[in-house]
């Protein structure tokens, strides 16, 4: 007989940085799930990606306090900001993309790299291929102020 699901929940957690702190532990917690199993078992299937990559990840809970999750790769944000080479700045340290994009360039990809990006987004991506997948990834560098030469 199938498990009854109890429900999902949509986080995203950093590959190998998964631990009982906040927004991690509180998220399970309250919907029954084993705190420390979910970190384990995340932190295992996310050691050959690059460490601090943020995975969006879907967990799905059943009546029975287990879970399955799936981990999707990491946003297309993040690959354009490391490929462009954006430093940490702001509040929150992090690499932010232009104030107006549109007008203002802040940087620049050529396009090998946006194929790379592409090629590596492509399962999480709705589309049917690699030239699909370049048109979405273009569209989110431009949304950036990220300039692809070549």
């Amino acid at each position: 007989m199938a498990k009854k699901v109890a429900g999902t929940l949509k986080l995203q957690i950093k590959a190998g940085e998964a631990n009982p702190s906040p927004p991690v532990g509180p998220a399970l917690g309250q919907r029954g799930i084993n705190i420390m199993e979910f970190c384990k078992a995340f932190n295992a299937k996310t050691q050959e990606m690059e460490k601090g990559a943020p995975c969006p990840t879907i967990i799905t809970y059943y009546t029975d306090k287990s879970f399955a999750m799936e981990i999707k790769t990491p946003p297309a944000s993040f690959y354009l900001k490391k490929a462009a080479g954006l430093k940490p700045q702001g509040k929150r340290n992090r690499p932010r993309g232009a104030e107006n994009p549109g007008r203002e360039t802040i940087a620049s990809i050529t396009a090998a790299q946006l194929r790379e990006i592409a090629e590596a987004k492509m399962k999480d991506l709705n589309a049917n291929d690699v030239e699909g997948a370049m048109q979405i990834i273009l569209g989110s560098a431009k949304s950036m102020g990220i300039e692809v030469k070549g």
